[in-house]
């Protein structure tokens, strides 16, 4: 089972990725980490902390001569904004802890974040014990688990790329035929989007947000080429393929909704204008030699993948930091007050495009593996090439 965990706080010394499960032999450079920890950070209406941090990773774990070992791969990415929050969240009890709290302690809760709920769940007094891991910084360790599992997917013919199709309003044109090359398409756009007209009107209303101290949310979607058929399976609930990437996809922090292909939509219509008839495809061996007329189903039929484009929605709410703050209660007094104003985004759609990119890669590879796992890359090439051989045969 391929899996991963992270560790550490927004303003800590340091992120923590450990992804477990990786084949030996699989061909990985920092630089394959690193390009998408640049791509997290980019996208028109980002805050100053992405002109403080450039994240790169160093290896703590698990590959030796460019090549993943079979160990768990953990890998380190330094925070370096840490020096001026060292009194601050300084692990070690300092004098004058017991007298009062430290600098930036936060009592004056966000509506929508973290900070409330946590505060009362954890038992805390400074709702900063909660920001810190709550925060979106956390997704760059899981941009970098999602990064290697990109890599794995690339040598076996499988690309995942996102764009960006709605921002605070304003929906994006999508091509009827998306670029082979996706993500080189969208990175080129300031909000990675393919629509050069709305990304204009966009750009204007994140500057007006801006002006207001307010934020936007948007939607990205996510394409993944090159699969298999029958990656996921039917038989158990927790094995759907389309159920475990919605679980992964509203794991990111503000991501409140997730569509596969026409996804709600598909409720509004009846059957002949939802469902994808088929044809054969001689010659399609991932499809099984057959192939969807349409795609409305986004890719999965019966929790498994059908070969077609993995095509997912998904929807980020506005960040809840507003710099004309909203009204709460401050928890060390009970009286009403205006909610902390924290250093924020205006929107960060575009790089949670990045994340839902990292996100759909670790489900996709984890059932990848499930399917034609190994203990080597070798192997679980072979097992692959077995299981189309097999397609190939059965059509024959």
């Amino acid at each position: 089972m391929l899996r991963f965990t992270t560790a550490g706080e927004s303003h800590g010394p340091a992120l923590v990725s450990i992804l477990e499960g990786m084949p030996a032999g699989v061909p990985l450079l920092a630089a394959d980490v690193d390009t998408d920890l640049a791509r997290r950070q980019q996208g028109y209406g980002r805050g100053r902390r992405m002109q403080i941090e450039t994240d790169h990773i160093e290896w703590l774990s698990g590959v030796r001569a460019g090549e993943t070992l079979g160990s768990p791969v953990a890998m380190l990415i330094r925070n370096r904004d840490w020096k001026n929050w060292l009194e601050i969240m300084d692990p070690a009890p300092r004098d004058g802890d017991a007298d009062g709290p430290r600098k930036r302690h936060v009592t004056r809760v966000r509506p929508g974040h973290a900070d409330l709920t946590g505060l009362l769940k954890y038992d805390r007094s400074d709702a900063r014990d909660i920001l810190e891991r709550a925060s979106a910084r956390e997704t760059t360790a899981r941009v970098a688990a999602g990064a290697v599992c990109r890599v794995l997917l690339r040598e076996l013919g499988i690309r995942v790329g996102s764009h960006l199709v709605h921002l605070g309003g304003v929906d994006a044109a999508r091509p009827a035929a998306l670029p082979d090359d996706l993500n080189a398409a969208a990175d080129a756009s300031p909000l990675r989007t393919l629509d050069a007209d709305a990304e204009a009107i966009m750009i204007a209303r994140i500057d007006a947000a801006k002006k207001e101290g307010n934020t936007l949310g948007g939607i990205c979607e996510v394409v993944v080429t090159g699969l298999p058929v029958g990656l996921g399976s039917h038989v158990s609930w927790d094995r759907r393929l389309d159920g475990r990437l919605g679980q992964a996809m509203l794991s990111i922090p503000a991501v409140k909704g997730v569509e596969i292909g026409l996804g709600f939509e598909t409720a509004r219509r009846t059957g002949a204008e939802v469902h994808d008839e088929i044809e054969a495809a001689p010659g399609s061996t991932r499809t099984g030699h057959v192939r969807r007329r349409s795609n409305r189903a986004g890719g999965t039929e019966g929790g498994m993948t059908t070969g077609e484009p993995l095509v997912i929605r998904v929807a980020m709410k506005p960040i809840s930091t507003l710099m004309r703050p909203l009204g709460t209660v401050d928890t060390a007094t009970g009286a009403h007050a205006v909610a902390v104003a924290e250093r924020s985004d205006v929107t960060a759609v575009p790089a949670m495009g990045v994340i839902a990119e990292a996100m759909a890669a670790f489900v996709v590879a984890d059932a990848l593996l499930e399917k034609c796992g190994g203990d080597s890359m070798a192997e679980v090439r072979r097992n692959l090439e077995g299981y189309l051989a097999r397609l190939d045969e059965r059509v024959g």
